[in-house]
Order: C-alpha cells, then sequence, then structure tokens
C-alpha cells in the first residue's frame, strides 16, 4: 500500500511515500529556516508563501525518488491541524486536488499524531501498548498516555511556554541564533550543566508543565552578570544550565508518568527529542528504572511527512478516511 503524505503545518515543506505504515519510500523536506532566521523567529505570511513555492516540486521529487508514479498511490495523507493556518491550507489543498483527480482516499492526520508515530518507523523498534510518550516542540510540551491505535489521555501539558519555545526565547535574548533548539544544544556541550542553580520548575508537582519561569530567570542571571554573546565560556555556562534545568524537569515527569500508569516503554517526539542531553538523560533514567525507550531517528524528530504517511496507514486500514471539506483547524487537539 503507497500512500503519499504532505506535511506544510508550520516552515517545513515536505514529501513523502511509505510504503505498508512503515518502510520510507521518499521523505523530502524543504526547510524555510534561512527566510526566518533574520526575524528571530517564524513569520506566518512568509511561511505560507514559501510552502506555495516549493510544493509542487517537492511532491514530484518525493514521488521520484520512491520511483512511483501518481497511479500507483492508494491514498494521501495531510496534515490538517494544529499549525499556522495560512501554511495547512497549502498543503491541504495539495492533498485535495491529488485525492480528487485520482479518485483516491484522502486522510487528515492530526500533526501531533504524526509526531507520536513517527517511532513507528524506526527500524527494528517494537511498538508494545500502553506507553508513555513525551511530545516536546516548539510549540507543545504534554505527555500523553498512548493506549492503542488512535487510543490516547492527554495526562500532562504546558500551562505556559513549550520546552521548545523556551528554548527560542532564551536564544532570542542571548542574541545567540535562531533555532534556539539546536543552537543551545551545540552550546551546552562546552558548558557546565552545574555552573548555574536554576530552579527545576513544577518538578514534583504532577504531571503538567510550565517553562516561562526559567525563561525569565535566565534572562535575569544574564543582564545581572552582564554576560554578552561574545563571552563564550559564560555564555555556554548559561545555557548548559538552563538545558539541564529544562531536561531534568522533562525527564523526571515523563518516568514519573510511566511507573504511575504501570507503562514498561517510553517514546519521544516532536522537534525537541532530538535535543542530545534529552535523549542521553531519558535513556540513561529509563534504563536504570527498568523502562524501554523509543526515540526516532533524527530526521524523524523535526517536522516531516513519513510520519503522516505512517499514522494515515492505521487509518486507512481502520477505514477512517476524510472528505474534501476537511478543514485546516490551527489549534486541533490530540
Amino acid at each position: 500500500m503507497f500512500i503519499l503524505a504532505i506535511e506544510t503545518s508550520c516552515d517545513e515543506t515536505a514529501a513523502a511515500v511509505v510504503k505498508d505504515g512503515s518502510e520510507i519510500l521518499s521523505n523530502i523536506i524543504s526547510s524555510q529556516v534561512e527566510f526566518h532566521k533574520k526575524y528571530g523567529g517564524i513569520v506566518p505570511e512568509i511561511a505560507s508563501r514559501k510552502h506555495i513555492e516549493v510544493i509542487n516540486p517537492i511532491i514530484q521529487e518525493a514521488l521520484d525518488t520512491a520511483k512511483v508514479s501518481f497511479k500507483d498511490l492508494d491514498a494521501v495523507a495531510v496534515t490538517h491541524g494544529p499549525g499556522l493556518i495560512g501554511s495547512l491550507i497549502v498543503g491541504l489543498s495539495a492533498a485535495k486536488s491529488i485525492a480528487y483527480a485520482l479518485n483516491i482516499p484522502l486522510i487528515g492526520v492530526n500533526h501531533l499524531e504524526a509526531h507520536i508515530y513517527a517511532n513507528f518507523l524506526a527500524p527494528g523498534t517494537q511498538h508494545p501498548f500502553p506507553f508513555i510518550c513525551l511530545v516536546v516542540s516548539g510549540g507543545h510540551t504534554m505527555l500523553v498516555l498512548v493506549e492503542g491505535h488512535g487510543k490516547y489521555k492527554v495526562i500532562g501539558r504546558t500551562r505556559d511556554d513549550a520546552s521548545g519555545e523556551a528554548f527560542d526565547k532564551v536564544a532570542r535574548f542571548l542574541g545567540i541564533g535562531y533555532p534556539g533548539g539546536p543552537i543551545i544544544d551545540k552550546m551546552a556541550k562546552e558548558g557546565n550543566p552545574k555552573a548555574v542553580n536554576f530552579t527545576r520548575p513544577m518538578i514534583n508537582d504532577g504531571f503538567d508543565f510550565s517553562f516561562s519561569g526559567i525563561k525569565t530567570a535566565v534572562v535575569t542571571h544574564a543582564k545581572r552578570q552582564t554576560i554578552p554573546p561574545t563571552q563564550p565560556q559564560p555564555i555556554n555556562d548559561l545555557v548548559a544550565s538552563f538545558q539541564q534545568a529544562v531536561v531534568d524537569v522533562l525527564v523526571t515527569k515523563t518516568i514519573r508518568a510511566a511507573k504511575k500508569y504501570k507503562c514498561k516503554n517510553i517514546a519521544l517526539a516532536g522537534g525537541v527529542s532530538a535535543n542530545s542531553q534529552l535523549r542521553k538523560d531519558m535513556e540513561e533514567r529509563g534504563r536504570g528504572e527498568g523502562i524501554g525507550l523509543m526515540i526516532p531517528p533524527l530526521v524523524l524528530c523535526t517536522d516531516n511527512a513519513a510520519m503522516v504517511g505512517a499514522r494515515a496507514y492505521y487509518l486507512l486500514k481502520e477505514g477512517k478516511t476524510s472528505d474534501f471539506e476537511l478543514p485546516a483547524v490551527a489549534s486541533l487537539r490530540l
């Protein structure tokens, strides 16, 4: 079964061909980072215009790389939310056009579900239900109990900034570049994570998260110490300490959730799951507690279309397809 999948929820234009829900035949991603970098964040109008410019060639490249043609496709899958409304509409319009022209099923996919299903594309990974999934990105931080295909219980979410958002805001304040996550991850390797003892917000309080306070603490500390980007060691120590505080909260709450819900496995999903410190600490803590860890390959952590195709496969098997009235929903919930 060949599914063409399209992802345009934010600032990556992506298309993929996935076979039988697990084999990636192609996974093409066009990034817009260079266009947004000078603004220190994503400009929605620019994002949607860039999607329009490249969506057709990206789809064609996905088909060519997979060595299939439109007539070989069994379905078209597309992210219809959550995300930037203008960006979502571009991908959704393309998917509807292809599905209509070929008279094949259209499958709308929730972007958050797709991130969870990126774990189903990792070679050799087993997916025993139930498991706890930590979804961490620029727009979301949540703990999800995954009890089966399409069966989710959100047990914790951020009350303010998402973890990825906090990384970007700290990086923007310090003037070290965009996107903040990868830059801070790299700089932190040269820093001392114990240099600044930041409070771990809500670490012992349920499963919800809050990262606005630690972001403010970083800003306050930097101003008090007058740390500019031209002083590499102090700023490396600062971002290493900030990153470690965030990671400690994410890891502690995830492990606690797995133990409470008696899950023998946890999974990571979303762009922040590419963070090397998070991956390392989660693996070590999980091993110590006898809990298995599923982590997608790096290319499947950030926004991509292969994960959309993976989720769509199971929806199609259940006969859950979409009609051509499928809307783009900016705030679509899991």
